[in-house]
């Protein structure tokens, strides 16, 4: 398998990242990598990996930078890293760069998969049984029609069943409220495709449930989606700060810290984002691995894992094929 990575997308790059993708060279050495960034980072890589290219990039687009910019600098990192794919050079790309630049690159080079409209983040949640959920979108598409979101609810049961295990996964729709009528209009009209659609539809879910709900797929827009993610994802950090505050508060609490602490090192460990790697742009003829902004060398080794996963199943193949079966 051949592998692109944007060595110039995310906060820390390019040091976690090159180091992220040095540390993944050498535990897949039966896979190619091919290292996409600016001629500096690329010079400063010694020794190279044997399994290891490396790709010169002119440009980068920045976190903040307007997706219109990509018109201008098709010779930036995650352009040429995307390209590659649609040249036959790799199979899969992983940034940690700009999401709006690297979902517009997988658009436009890669193109959607038939039948789907917009293409989804989809990642999964740690959960109370370890078993994990997958929740989509995270953040793609701000706003959504009831088919697309019947499109992410395919989606998201094809991940399942392919990644996941699932013979037949369990999909819900966030909403305010159990009940069938509960919602804004976008819900309310969504459920009633799901409701008469070949998925196994449960219903509505509430906000509560997405890390201890009975389901296997949790669809909405992208908009809450990734309201609902960085909620978990911050109220977890301040849970562990607060945990950490108060079992260092005096000589007897530390010894008992002591004690927990395996169990405390497994907790935060589920609810790292760094343990998961990346989250796959569903919907795009290609595997999209995009990543956690904020991203380390551990989360961009965790998400070459993912793509892997992804091509050794060919996650993208049966997903094509499933969503041709969606009814209009």
């Amino acid at each position: 398998m051949r592998i692109a990575i944007d060595l110039m997308g995310g906060d820390n790059a390019p040091s976690e990242i090159v180091a992220g993708s040095m540390s993944a060279a050498a535990k897949y050495p039966e896979h190619q990598f091919i290292l996409v960034g600016k001629k500096e980072v690329l010079d400063s890589i010694n020794p190279l990996p044997v399994n290891c290219r490396l790709v010169a990039a002119a440009t980068v687009m920045a976190m903040d930078e307007s997706v219109e910019n990509l018109r201008q600098k098709r010779d930036c990192s995650i352009w040429l890293a995307t390209k590659l794919i649609k040249d036959n050079e790799a199979d899969a790309v992983i940034s940690a760069g700009s999401t709006a630049a690297q979902m517009a690159s997988a658009l436009l080079l890669l193109g959607r998969i038939k039948g789907i409209e917009r293409p989804a983040i989809a990642s999964e949640l740690p959960s109370v049984d370890g078993k994990g959920r997958l929740f989509l979108d995270l953040g793609a598409n701000s706003d959504c029609t009831p088919k697309q979101l019947l499109q992410f609810a395919v989606m998201g049961s094809v991940y399942a069943r392919v990644l996941q295990g699932e013979a037949n996964p369990r999909v819900a729709l966030l909403s305010n409220g159990s009940e069938d009528c509960k919602g804004n209009e976008l819900t309310v009209a969504a459920h009633k495709l799901m409701a008469q659609s070949d998925l196994n539809f449960i219903g509505n879910l509430e906000g509560r449930d997405l890390l201890t709900g009975d389901y296997n797929v949790m669809v909405t827009d992208g908009f809450s989606g990734n309201i609902a993610l960085k909620s978990i994802e911050g109220t977890a950090m301040t849970m562990m700060s607060l945990l950490k505050r108060e079992l260092t508060a005096g000589l007897k609490r530390k010894i008992g810290a002591a004690l927990v602490m395996p169990g405390l090192r497994n907790l935060k460990g589920m609810l790292d984002y760094k343990e998961h790697g990346g989250a796959p742009l569903v919907g795009v003829r290609g595997v999209s691995i995009i990543c956690h902004g904020s991203s380390n060398a551990k989360a961009i080794k965790n998400a070459v894992a993912v793509a892997v996963s992804c091509l050794e199943k060919d996650l993208i193949g049966k997903m094509t094929a499933e969503a041709e079966k969606i009814k209009e």
